[in-house]
């Protein structure tokens, strides 16, 4: 068993977040299975309109386009991780800024489960609007 900053999905995980911080889509995109599921957050939200997650990776540019990409700056901080064979947990703090002065923040849970080839096959996230803030910045 890998240390748990060698694990897989620990890995793939700090890749991801890596990925998204520096606005690396097609980076991101090679970080993730064929079949990847990801339900951030996990129910119906703008980022999940139906429920179901995303799916497939025909999904995930638009997945990009409609949730990273109008970002004019993301910044995740992991408060706490842990691995298990090939799933990772984290408790993390996304801070998500925009063109003109909105900046939301949300905490939650997110995990992340990996292939036998390292890819990522499911990312969900634990966290509600109702606990997304939202502020204005100086502009």
């Amino acid at each position: 068993m890998p240390a748990k900053d060698q694990n897989p999905a620990m890995l793939a995980a700090q890749n991801s977040w890596r990925c998204v911080m520096a606005k690396r889509k097609q980076e991101w995109l090679e970080l993730m299975a064929d079949d990847v599921l990801i339900e951030d957050p996990i129910g119906k939200a703008p980022t999940n309109p139906s429920g179901e997650g995303i799916r497939g990776r025909d999904n995930l540019e638009r997945f990009w386009t409609d949730n990273i990409e109008p970002s004019s700056k993301m910044t995740i901080v992991s408060e706490q991780s842990y691995a298990a064979a090939s799933e990772s947990a984290h408790v993390l703090t996304l801070t998500i800024e925009f063109a003109g002065g909105l900046e939301t923040e949300v905490k939650g849970i997110f995990t992340y489960k990996v292939n036998d080839a390292g890819k990522i096959t499911n990312l969900r996230g634990y966290w509600g609007l109702d606990e997304m803030q939202m502020r204005q910045r100086d502009a």
